[in-house]
């Protein structure tokens, strides 16, 4: 009997560690596609660390620059093509106002959405790296249940 008891309660301290470094959102946009397209479910571990080419979920509300322009989810998805130290992408420098040769600064990451259409750093310039809630594991799922991003 108090097999199970311990059962239960291993199983739940595992849910709880889980449910604080893994989320699941959905996808509502078309700027990753073809990798992720609109229904899209995918699970995203929490972290502050990312690597260039890791696709990340971030805050994208703020008062100025990410967020601005019409009402978006309070979550996008897009690719993290240049970390702080990298050289600033030709394609980024002027949203970023960035000078020939700059580099991304700290606390700051350049994000591209895979598709073509998408708003990303060649629109708002950086991303501060402290709006990132984590990086996409895989996809679940085409579904309509989790969190929408755009």
């Amino acid at each position: 009997m108090w097999y199970a008891l311990i059962a239960v309660a291993v199983l739940a301290v595992v849910a709880v560690v889980a449910r604080r470094r893994l989320v699941v959102v959905q996808v509502s946009g078309v700027s990753m596609a073809p990798t992720y397209r609109p229904g899209d479910r995918v699970l995203v571990r929490r972290t502050g660390a990312v690597r260039r080419g890791q696709v990340v979920v971030f805050e994208s509300t703020r008062p100025s620059g990410w967020g601005t322009g019409p009402p978006a989810p309070p979550w996008a998805i897009k690719r993290v093509t240049a970390l702080p130290g990298d050289p600033v992408p030709a394609d980024v420098a002027e949203a970023a106002a960035a000078t020939p040769g700059a580099r991304v600064p700290e606390g700051a990451l350049v994000v591209v959405g895979d598709g073509t259409s998408s708003a990303d750093s060649r629109v708002y310039g950086y991303l501060p790296a402290d709006r990132v809630l984590g990086v996409v594991v895989r996809r679940l799922s085409s579904g309509p249940s989790g969190d929408p991003v755009a």
